[in-house]
Order: structure tokens, then C-alpha cells, then sequence
């Protein structure tokens, strides 16, 4: 099968005013009406009754059959919506301008989006904060859905949250917040049989490839400083999940605007051991800092001592001095001065 069979281009296309054919339109039921009175008023009379039973067939094929099936070509298109049309099982064509328009009455409005849809697909521009928000919110979209109308606004997807390995093999916990819209209803509605859920699947998948290729946070004996990690680079991270899914969700005329990590951890039963982990790497990296200060210390005092000639020192001495400072200074605990009444030698 041919690959422009299988995915349908968007056919824009332009109805005729509906204002002014909803005038037309009345005002020939009413005339048709008219008419068939007329022909019964013939008839009865017995004037003409050839001519009349050709009125009342007239007027009321018109009156009661062709003028209400025409009403049906009304369509009324919002800000921000597309209405996508088919003619007997074909594609018709998509109207993306707001107003009031008149088609074809024969054809048909598609919205393959499904009225049991979860709080992970609401339309909304705002996440709700509570399970009552999250059906109130639903019971909206819902009402949006039946009026067969695509919307082209800016959509809110919120994913449960996920557990997934990271790079290291970690279990952690993880949630993103995808903005998206449709830029294409023609593929939103042909190509994928419900593009929303083809969203939320999409985004779940591509959440934990990504995922899977950092670890969670860089070790400080790492040597590669420039290693991106899930909690230090989240940014880059989220652009780099945004460039995948775009690239998933082509296929369904999504365009992805924004990705974003609402939520990262580690998972409950290894939260408590890398909480020690951390705590026992900030504690060396602490010791490593006031080592490096003390050293510092001494060796400027005994540069000081002996640029000073203030006493002189021979290695013994000088190597009891050094130890007596770095106790002083390493210690946790305040020091207790000892005076010395005696001659040091």
C-alpha cells in the first residue's frame, strides 16, 4: 500500500455563509408550506385539482423533507477548533475558520476522541489538585468531545508517575507535564484511532527511554564532570524527551510545545539507603574541605615562624607543632588549651 493511503493530508476548506442560507432556506419552508396549503385549498374546492395535487406534492416534499435535511449543512466553528468532515465514508475536508458556515448536508463530523477518558488527557491549561477537580474537569472535556469538534488549543497531558530504572540501574519515580496541541486534525483523526490516548502512550514510552540513559545524580568521584544526570540537568533532559515524542506523535499531527519533570526520586525502597549515601558524601566532601583548610593553616604559620625568626623549630618540634594544629583544626569538638610553664626543650 501507498504510504499517501496510508497518511491523509489536511484539505482546508471554506463553507458558504450560514446566516445567509439559514434566511434562504426558512423563508423556502415557508413558502413551500404556503404552497401546499394553497394546493389543498384547490383541491378542495375542486377548482383545480390537477394543479393542486402538483402544489401539495411540492410544497411538501420541499416544506417537510428537502428544507429540514438542509438545515443540517449548518455548522457553528469556535475560536481555536477545526471540524473535520467525511462524505460517505471519505474524507471531505476540515473547516479550521470560526463562524457560521453551511456544507454539504450529507456529511458527517469526526471526532475519534472517546468520552472515557481519563484526569491523564484532560484539555485543561491547569492540573487539577484534587480527585473532585480531576472529574469535574473531565465531565467538561467530555461535553467539548460531543460537539465533534477538534480543538486546536494548547492541551495539558499530566502522567501518573512512573517507576523506572535510570542509568545506573536505580529504581526511581518520575512524572512530566507535556503541553501540546493538534496542528494537523486531518492525521489527529485518520491516522491514529485516538490520538489522545496515542499521546499518553507515546509520552510513557519515550519518558522511559529517556530516562534509562542517565542515572539520577552524578557521584562526586565521577570524572566526567560534563555527564548529564537527571536531577542536575532536568532541563536539558526535558528537551531532549520533547525531541523524541515530537518525533513519535508526528505520525498523529500533534505538535509538542513543552515538556517538564514535575516529579523526581528515588523509588521507596532504596530512598532511605542513597539518603544515607548522600549523607556519608557530603560528610567526606565536608572533611575533605576542612583538611584542605588546615593544611593551608599550618603551612602559613610555620612560614610566618620561620620568615619572622620568631623561634626556631627543629623537625621533631616542627612535626609536633603540625600535629597539635591539625588536631585543633580537624577536630569536631572545641579544643582544650594546655599551657606549657616550662621550657619546651
Amino acid at each position: 500500500m501507498e504510504e499517501s493511503k496510508l497518511h491523509i493530508e489536511e484539505k482546508l476548506i471554506e463553507g458558504k455563509n450560514g446566516l445567509i442560507f439559514l434566511i434562504e432556506n426558512t423563508l423556502l419552508v415557508l413558502i413551500s408550506i404556503f404552497v401546499f396549503i394553497m394546493g389543498i385549498i384547490m383541491v378542495d374546492n375542486n377548482s383545480s385539482v390537477f394543479y393542486g395535487v402538483i402544489l401539495i406534492v411540492l410544497g411538501s416534499l420541499f416544506g417537510f423533507i428537502v428544507g429540514p435535511i438542509m438545515y443540517a449543512g449548518l455548522k457553528v466553528i469556535k475560536p481555536n477548533e477545526a471540524l473535520v468532515l467525511t462524505l460517505f465514508g471519505k474524507y471531505y475536508g476540515t473547516i479550521r475558520k470560526e463562524g457560521f458556515f453551511y456544507v454539504n448536508p450529507f456529511v458527517t463530523a469526526v471526532n475519534p476522541t472517546k468520552p472515557t477518558l481519563t484526569s491523564q488527557a484532560i484539555g485543561v491549561n491547569q492540573i487539577p489538585a484534587n480527585s473532585a477537580q480531576v472529574k469535574s474537569e473531565t465531565h467538561k472535556f467530555r461535553d467539548n468531545a460531543s460537539g465533534k469538534c477538534i480543538s486546536l488549543k494548547a492541551l495539558t497531558l499530566n502522567n501518573n508517575k512512573q517507576k523506572v530504572n535510570d542509568k545506573l540501574g536505580n529504581p526511581i519515580e518520575i512524572g512530566v507535564v507535556v503541553i501540546w496541541k493538534v496542528v494537523n486534525s486531518a492525521k489527529a483523526v485518520f491516522n491514529v484511532d485516538n490520538y489522545m490516548e496515542f499521546l499518553s502512550i507515546q509520552a510513557d514510552s519515550a519518558l522511559r527511554n529517556i530516562v534509562r540513559l542517565y542515572p539520577y545524580d552524578i557521584s562526586n568521584d565521577d570524572d566526567n564532570d560534563d555527564e548529564l544526570s537527571l536531577r542536575g540537568s532536568s532541563q536539558e533532559v526535558a528537551l531532549k524527551l520533547q525531541k523524541e515524542l515530537q518525533e513519535k506523535v508526528e505520525i498523529a499531527g500533534i505538535e509538542i510545545l513543552e515538556t517538564r519533570i514535575t516529579h523526581l526520586a528515588y523509588a521507596p525502597e532504596i530512598a532511605a539507603a542513597m539518603l544515607q549515601r548522600q549523607q556519608a558524601s557530603a560528610i567526606i566532601d565536608a572533611r575533605k574541605l576542612i583538611v584542605e583548610g588546615a593544611v593551608g593553616m599550618v603551612e602559613m604559620a610555620l612560614n610566618q615562624l620561620n620568615e619572622n625568626n620568631i623561634v626556631q623549630l627543629d623537625d621533631e618540634r616542627r612535626a609536633a607543632m603540625v600535629s597539635n594544629l591539625l588536631v585543633v583544626l580537624c577536630g569536631n569538638k572545641d579544643a582544650q588549651p594546655i599551657v606549657n610553664s616550662g621550657s619546651i626543650y
